[in-house]
């Protein structure tokens, strides 16, 4: 039998196809990538966020446009980073929340592991116990009596149940054998305000939301959760100089994408803010706001993070009996 050749233009338009999408991969980014940070404008989160998509804006040649989605103590954000389309364009910037969410909450709307794929750490931030001046203690040992003498009676506040702030803090009640009411907040900015008012007690803030207002007297500081003292605030002391031992909790700062994100554009995504990170400019930037900048990580190695992370919060409410309520 005589063969029978596909027509010319049928395999010029293979070749053309083929170049469009070896050219599309090659040129990514090519518009706008939308950074999902799912807590409020003004807090350490979105302000990271905004610090590393300066950088990034150069390093990728396209703009990073922040969008802030709170609510749920992250879930919302994230969530809408899980379900958007997987083509690099839309990507979750949040904290450690994500993993202690997921150890918490008996239903989520996503599956952390499956849905979201890790992509590279930016910093980490610690927190900072801190009082309102008129409570009337100066040091984390009188707060610790203070809550004895007064079980059920002083409140704390957080960024919502399932954050950081939370989760710390019912972790510090355990440690410390003291009884302090939640109450949470969609955020840290809003929680913030209603201590500095005196609605609240106490609160395990961030250190980039704390620091200001410990400097200007609104609060008073008594212990930072970091390994070592804060260098912007030398006088507090970590938490085992304060008497409460091995209590180490700092938090991550993170990128994520969708599930489907192709390796090539995760791999570009994750040198470029890596890349970015090994400025002086975003380096100083970060520390500025009391926050500690991430060493260079792989996404394989993220991703291993992440889940040595998830097992150590699951692993923690189960031992204290953490309620997602």
């Amino acid at each position: 039998m005589r063969q029978v050749n596909p027509p010319r233009f049928v395999i010029l338009l293979a070749l053309l196809a083929g170049l469009i999408a070896s050219t599309s991969a090659h040129t990514y980014p090519n518009k706008p990538i939308r950074i999902v940070v799912p807590w409020p404008a003004g807090g350490f989160v979105d302000v990271a966020a905004r610090l590393a998509s300066e950088q990034l804006t150069s390093t990728l040649g396209q703009a990073l446009v922040v969008e802030n989605k709170p609510g749920a103590g992250g879930i919302i954000g994230a969530d809408n980073v899980a379900k958007a389309m997987p083509d690099g364009y839309s990507l979750l910037f949040t904290t450690s929340a994500l993993t202690m969410n997921a150890a918490l909450r008996s239903k989520m709307p996503f599956d952390l592991e499956r849905d979201l794929l890790p992509i590279s750490l930016e910093a980490f931030v610690p927190s900072i116990i801190v009082v309102h001046p008129m409570l009337g203690v100066n040091t984390l040992q009188e707060l610790i009596t203070l809550a004895k003498a007064k079980p059920g009676t002083l409140t704390y506040a957080s960024a919502g149940t399932g954050t950081p702030a939370h989760l710390v803090a019912e972790l510090f009640k355990t440690t410390v054998e003291v009884n302090l009411i939640h109450i949470p907040y969609k955020g840290g900015p809003p929680a913030m305000v209603d201590q500095i008012a005196g609605r609240v007690d106490v609160q395990v803030a961030n250190a980039m939301g704390a620091l200001q207002q410990v400097k200007e007297g609104k609060l008073l500081a008594l212990a930072v959760t970091s390994p070592e003292r804060l260098e912007q605030l030398p006088g507090v002391p970590t938490m085992a100089q304060a008497g409460v031992p091995n209590f180490e909790t700092d938090q991550w700062l993170g990128f994520f994408a969708p599930r489907g994100t192709a390796p090539a554009t995760v791999k570009v995504l994750s040198d470029a803010i890596n890349q970015a990170l090994a400025t002086g400019t975003l380096r100083d930037a970060l520390h500025t706001k009391g926050m500690r900048v991430a060493q260079p990580i792989t996404p394989a190695e993220f991703k291993t993070y992440i889940a040595t992370d998830l097992q150590r919060w699951r692993t923690l409410i189960q031992t204290v009996e953490i309620s997602e309520d």
